[in-house]
């Protein structure tokens, strides 16, 4: 008698890296013969795990509680814990929960699959941390989770020091994968019909730097920079031109850079490579030379509005968006003043506002002058409400503009009551639009007037002006079981399956 395929589920907590290592599971998982869970409680539920916020623990703890009459009332079913936090706690993890069955950590993810089995076979709890990267992630099985936009990596790990950030005491030093690697997986991406990647690492415009001296640099990087002849400048520039030679690639977006290794010709090469988008992600954390310099961030303030000047300069139509910490030990409200004047000079279109939380382990925590929360919390309502009405004027210079939409699948929660499709401008900007007569999917192309700015998204409510059918969404339709030459989706866009329980992503850590 054939038993049922076990079930998986994965919950995703933190930045893009996890969300991009959630899709690695998922394919070791499909590989070893799971499938993903839809309706019934999963045989397995694998949390990937952040550690950048100082009640990381007690989220996941208090999931792992919820479960544990479940997991009792469902026998064979299996729990793992894995990402940064198993790897910051190790078999602390199996010492609070002890009904979890296996830890693995960030260098390690390959090895679910058998961890799983030997913890099902010896019917102990495994736990498997290593020290540095086992296999890059991008050589194992994925499921993604979108047929016409993908990550791709081109690093793991960081080489900076900021004492607000535990990330590279966890994801370990950078090592970059080789441009015959990036390229090799972008061309097999489109292949399959993905119009949109985005570049991935935790530093990714540091990319070549992992590979040590640049006279010790395979050749190929050495083309990249110049030093071969080619005369890309920077190997992230050399490989976002490179991105631009791919056929069939329509987008190219990175995240996430940092200031002190943005240079000129990255931008000349955003700028000039045509499927390279106006959209820049330039994480500023405070806008206070002191504070800066605290947080060992090598850049100042002069130095940061330099580089959106030259953005603008070079990209006028960009959206840069960043990161910002509210309340860093030490802040002053000169200090906090200094980061409003830097919002008011950026004009960024969006900002990812954070109070400053603990990270254990790392410098900040154990600095004198925390800021006491209620004035954290006052800053950080003055700096949101100045945020929100930079945003809203940015989004209103939008009126009337034609922008061609990337039909997404499930952006816009009020889409089906509004009968409105949800996609991504060029610059990345949320667009809710009318739903055309003729059926599109997610992956085709839509071009649109926009009609009304809010300040986190535009909607374009007159008649859409063209739709353009595309390799993905016919990549999305076969996905959903239908043949490419039948009629698209009229209203909202389903689901595929039982979508993984996932926070937010956090911005990456740069």
């Amino acid at each position: 008698m054939e038993t049922a395929p076990r079930t998986y589920e994965i919950r995703t907590y933190g930045c893009q890296m996890n969300v991009h290592d959630s899709e690695r599971l998922s394919g070791l998982l499909e590989a070893a013969g799971y499938v993903r869970a839809e309706d019934a409680e999963p045989d397995v539920v694998v949390f990937n795990t952040c550690a950048v916020r100082e009640n990381a623990d007690n989220r996941l703890y208090g999931n792992l509680g919820h479960l544990r009459p479940v997991k009792d009332a469902h026998p064979g079913m299996q729990i793992a814990v894995g990402g940064c936090l198993a790897q910051k706690d190790r078999d602390a993890i199996v010492k609070r929960a002890p009904w979890v069955d296996v830890v693995f950590g960030t260098h390690n993810i390959g090895s679910l699959p058998a961890l799983l089995e030997r913890a099902r076979v010896q019917s102990e709890a495994q736990v498997e941390i290593e020290e540095s990267l086992v296999t890059f992630p991008s050589t194992l099985p994925t499921r993604r989770e979108s047929p016409y936009a993908a990550w791709v990596s081109i690093s793991v790990g960081c080489n900076n020091t900021c004492t607000f950030c535990i990330v590279p005491s966890l994801r370990g030093k950078e090592k970059d994968r080789r441009p015959g690697e990036i390229l090799a997986e972008v061309e097999a991406l489109v292949a399959e019909g993905v119009l949109e990647v985005t570049l991935l690492g935790q530093n990714v415009n540091a990319y070549g730097s992992g590979f040590g001296a640049l006279a010790d640099a395979p050749g190929e990087v050495l083309a990249m920079t110049g030093a071969g002849g080619r005369g890309g400048g920077s190997a992230f520039a050399g490989l976002l031109r490179a991105c631009g030679e791919v056929a069939g690639l329509e987008r190219v977006r990175f995240t996430s850079p940092h200031p002190k290794d943005f240079t000129d010709d990255v931008i000349a090469a955003m700028a000039e490579t045509p499927n390279v988008m106006p959209s820049l992600h330039m994480p500023l954390q405070s806008g206070s030379d002191a504070v800066l310099r605290a947080m060992r961030r090598s850049y100042r303030q002069e130095r940061y509005l330099g580089i959106i000047e030259k953005v603008r300069a070079a990209i006028p139509d960009a959206a840069i968006t960043t990161d910002i910490i509210v309340g860093f030990p030490g802040e002053t409200e000169a200090d906090f003043e200094e980061t409003l004047h830097v919002v008011r000079e950026a004009r960024f279109s969006s900002a990812f506002t954070f109070q400053y939380s603990k990270r254990p382990g790392t410098p900040a925590a154990t600095m004198d002058g925390q800021v006491p929360k209620e004035v954290v919390q006052e800053r950080y309502e003055r700096l949101v409400a100045l945020q929100e009405e930079i945003s809203w004027a940015e989004n209103r210079k939008q009126l009337g503009r034609t922008l061609e939409v990337l039909v997404a699948e499930g952006e816009g929660r009020k889409d089906e009551a509004t009968r409105r499709l949800s996609g991504r401008a060029p610059d990345n900007r949320l667009v809710h639009f009318t739903a055309p007569d003729e059926g599109v999917r997610p992956g085709d192309m839509v071009t649109v007037e926009v009609t009304y700015a809010a300040p986190h998204h535009l909607v374009a409510d007159k008649p859409v002006l063209d739709v353009r059918r595309t390799r993905a969404g016919d990549a999305w339709e076969a996905r959903q079981g239908r043949g490419a030459g039948q009629k698209g989706v009229p209203l909202g866009m389903p689901s595929i399956g039982r979508p993984a329980r996932q926070a937010a992503p956090v911005r990456g850590c740069s």
